[in-house]
């Protein structure tokens, strides 16, 4: 039986742009948060103390992702405009250059050259600019870079990390915070590693490995500095 036309494929690729977002920014919450709870918890700080510096860490974060995302994908769309305002310049000037130069990409795509001008010619019929954009500079709409929307998603899913580490560290009993916060902390990480791997098409358990070892090493280390200061002061 023929595959019904309107079958349509989807592609674990198609997802890298936004779960490496999505997955960076709750990851970073998560450990950024726990290890400073767990420093300050170690230092003898009150609960009150190391609650208010979850809170300062949450927010402090949350706005360094969303300026940091901000400003580097700003930096690249700058770039994208600039190279379409020049591209949709050589278009004007020089169209007969252009149509070789996307039939050559298309030869060394495999295509026959007589197939290649073919391809060209129709594709600069219907989108010049957006054929030359997609095979040549490697831009499409679904991967143009969006500052507002970037800053916003980073903050956001920090956010939404670090919360799960204060939300623990409010409901434990000081006497068991810090092993709390660990524990439930380093949970979170290993599902959000095995979700994320398996979202990607890699095996749920390396990426939940993945990520707990290296989530448990951060916390480690700032427990251990928090106790060494903690007792020198």
């Amino acid at each position: 039986m023929a595959r019904s036309m309107s079958h349509v494929e989807r592609h674990r690729s198609e997802r890298i742009g936004w779960l490496r977002a999505a997955v960076m920014g709750a990851n970073d919450g998560i450990v950024s948060t726990a290890s400073l709870v767990l420093g300050v918890a170690g230092a003898g700080a009150a609960r009150g103390d190391v609650m208010v510096a979850g809170v300062a860490g949450l927010v402090a974060g949350a706005m360094s992702m969303a300026a940091g995302e901000y400003v580097s994908v700003s930096s690249q769309a700058d770039t994208e405009t600039a190279d379409l305002a020049r591209e949709r310049q050589e278009l004007a000037t020089d169209d007969t250059h252009e149509r070789s130069e996307l039939a050559t990409i298309y030869v060394s795509r495999g295509l026959e050259p007589a197939l290649a001008v073919q391809v060209a010619d129709q594709l600069m019929a219907h989108d010049a600019l957006g054929a030359h954009a997609r095979d040549e500079l490697g831009i499409s709409d679904l991967q143009r870079a969006r500052p507002v929307q970037a800053a916003f998603a980073s903050a956001g899913t920090f956010a939404v990390g670090a919360a799960m580490p204060l939300l623990c560290a409010a409901l434990t009993p000081g006497s068991v915070l810090a092993p709390a916060v660990t524990g439930t902390s380093l949970l979170f990480l290993a599902v959000l590693g095995g979700l994320a791997a398996r979202a990607g098409g890699a095996g749920a358990a390396s990426g939940a490995v993945r990520v707990t070892f290296w989530g448990a090493l951060a916390m480690a280390i700032t427990y251990g500095v928090g106790r060494l200061f903690g007792a020198v002061v």
